[in-house]
């Protein structure tokens, strides 16, 4: 199928999947007598699997690592491990978006409850203090997200 074709089959626009064929996520077309970009059926399958893997929060670089170049041959332990480690990302991420929303929400507290007559300095100081107290009593431990093993790399 063309170009056009692929990115409406895709939902792509066909500079994103010239960038994908680009970066080498991608295999290369094969191009008509025209000059036109002519891609196999796996290129519908591959496009959806990046497009999902960037949706669930992969880098460009972590699915070229992952992303054999017959999708009948995954790395299976390389792939589970990925995922897991994903899926530890996001929760740590999880952590951290919850503390600055509890941050936020004392900070808007604190503000619409300042003592009366309390200068701008002083509860300024007062709300870091505050903040600073809280942040370091959730604090995730250090060890929370299991560091990556290194990644294969594909010629």
């Amino acid at each position: 199928m063309k170009i056009g074709e692929l990115a409406k089959a895709s939902g792509l626009a066909a500079s994103r999947i010239r960038f994908y064929e680009a970066s080498g996520l991608l295999e290369p077309a094969r191009r008509q007598a025209n000059g036109y970009r002519e891609y196999g059926p796996e290129a519908l399958t591959r496009l959806a699997i990046i497009d999902r893997a960037q949706r669930a929060g992969f880098a460009l670089d972590e699915i070229r690592a992952l992303l054999p170049p017959d999708l009948g041959a995954w790395p299976h332990d390389e792939l589970l491990y990925a995922l897991r480690h994903k899926v530890d990302e996001i929760a740590l991420l999880e952590q951290r978006l919850a503390q600055n929303r509890r941050s936020l929400e004392t900070l808007i507290d604190e503000i619409a409850n300042k003592p009366a007559g309390e200068d701008c300095a002083g509860a300024a100081q007062r709300m870091l203090d505050k903040l600073g107290k809280e942040a370091a009593e959730s604090a995730p431990a250090p060890e929370a997200v299991p560091r990556p093993r290194p990644m294969r790399k594909r010629a």
